[in-house]
């Protein structure tokens, strides 16, 4: 049966949702064969990493347009709306295109259904419909694709990019990915293609070697941040360098946090590779204002300024580590609202956050599949002896009202970050 309009389109993705997360490349590789492989009909980058892709991603979308090239994205979770989980440009693609892709992919769904390896997944039907809609819809310089999960069994990684990036490596998703860093970083490592370039944003020593051993067996160039690049602050602006000498100075980031120099440098890098092996020409005075210009909603964004709120999407206990540091830089009481997933590691992230001076922690949770229930909430806090509020938008509201003189920071899932700033937007903006 045709879909009729947008929201019928989103209803039949977001119900394949159900089926859960499906590792492996065997759906994906039938799809891109009936749908005459459109992953082959551009030039990609390719990130993976346990936190940082996001950052990381606009930073080199940003350089790459100000040099005067179109870039495609795609990324996960949406913040603002779908569709722009693919954009162009930054631009989300339209409801019509959804509408149109959706058709395209639905009859493939339904085939799928009936073979051995069963239908596919909502992120590989959207996958599928990136590919798709960049070969055939809208013509692109370049594509920046971040990974969903992991790496190795990710349904992105049927394509064949001019540079691979691993941002971090954290202990998440360890349900799929392995119990131990070694493990995580394999699975990362899983987007190493033979002769690609391979730029490592990774900090544990035992996950570097791991990269580094799969890059050297794939007969890829290695790039390991720390090592072979380098980024300094230098009072208000940064400084890139590499081991050869190369140096860039007076950088300035548009995404707050000290974590976001890694990224930058990361992109920076990039750009690099693609200047060097790829044929690109995209100069220094186009990574500065790209740099600059570079915007991720819901990474440390000021969202309201009286009293000030800030969001951010510190989703595991690596992105709660960052956070935290970045919360020690302001002065004066915080408080700090959070809801943490169900799957996630509540009591370390809970301790990390704890440690905060002069910070009071609310916990609380929202409409979502993975997420906490009310009694769990509940349950947390008594625990860990922290203030609860089940009900977010109530917890938001108590504390605005009765706390103005205090710095507010949201942060928990992405999924919930974007309730948190349509909230904040239409009702105390």
């Amino acid at each position: 049966m045709t879909l009729k309009s947008y929201e019928e389109a989103l209803e039949w993705i977001h119900g394949t949702l159900r089926l859960g997360i499906k590792p492996g490349l065997a759906r994906m590789e039938y799809i891109m064969e009936k749908l005459n492989h459109p992953e082959k009909a551009n030039k990609w980058i390719h990130i993976a990493g346990t936190n940082g892709k996001g950052s990381t991603l606009t930073f080199i979308r940003n350089c790459i347009e100000e040099a005067g090239y179109t870039t495609g994205t795609f990324t996960s979770p949406y913040i603002e709306t779908f569709n722009e989980r693919i954009s162009v440009n930054g631009k989300p693609i339209s409801d019509d295109k959804i509408l149109i892709l959706a058709n395209r992919m639905k009859p493939i769904a339904e085939e799928l259904k009936n073979t051995i390896y069963g239908p596919p997944s909502e992120f590989e039907i959207i996958t599928a419909m990136m590919f798709l809609y960049f070969a055939e819809y809208d013509s692109i310089d370049i594509g920046i694709i971040e990974v969903g999960l992991g790496g190795r069994l990710d349904s992105t990684n049927i394509l064949l990019p001019l540079v691979s990036v691993i941002t971090t490596i954290g202990m998440d998703h360890m349900e799929f990915l392995g119990n131990t860093i070694e493990e995580i970083a394999s699975e990362k490592a899983g987007i190493i293609k033979p002769g690609t370039p391979v730029i490592s944003g990774v900090i544990q020593s035992e996950a570097q070697e791991v990269i580094k051993a799969i890059a050297s067996k794939n007969k890829a160039n290695f790039a390991q941040l720390n090592q072979d690049f380098f980024i300094q602050l230098d009072g208000k602006t940064a400084t890139f360098k590499t081991k050869h000498g190369e140096e860039i100075v007076d950088l300035v980031t548009g995404l707050d946090g000290f974590h976001q120099l890694n990224n930058a440098s990361l992109a920076i890098k990039v750009i690099q590779y693609l200047n060097t092996y790829s044929l690109y020409d995209i100069d220094e005075k186009a990574i500065k204002a790209g740099l600059k210009k570079a915007f991720w909603p819901g990474r440390m964004e000021t969202i309201l300024e009286k009293p000030l709120i800030i969001v951010d999407g510190a989703h595991n206990p690596e992105g709660i580590e960052t956070l935290k540091h970045s919360i020690n830089r302001f002065s004066g009481h915080k408080i700090i609202i959070v809801s943490i997933l169900k799957d996630k590691n509540y009591k370390e992230m809970l301790s990390s956050l704890k440690s905060i001076p002069d910070c009071e922690i609310i916990l609380t949770t929202f409409d979502y599949s993975r997420a906490m229930s009310a009694q769990e909430t509940i349950n947390v806090g008594k625990l860990e002896d922290i203030a609860v509020n089940p009900v977010w938008h109530d917890a938001i509201n108590d504390t605005v009202q009765s706390k103005n003189d205090s710095k507010i920071f949201i942060t928990g899932s992405l999924y919930f970050i974007s309730e948190v700033r349509k909230f904040v937007f239409n009702y105390l903006a």
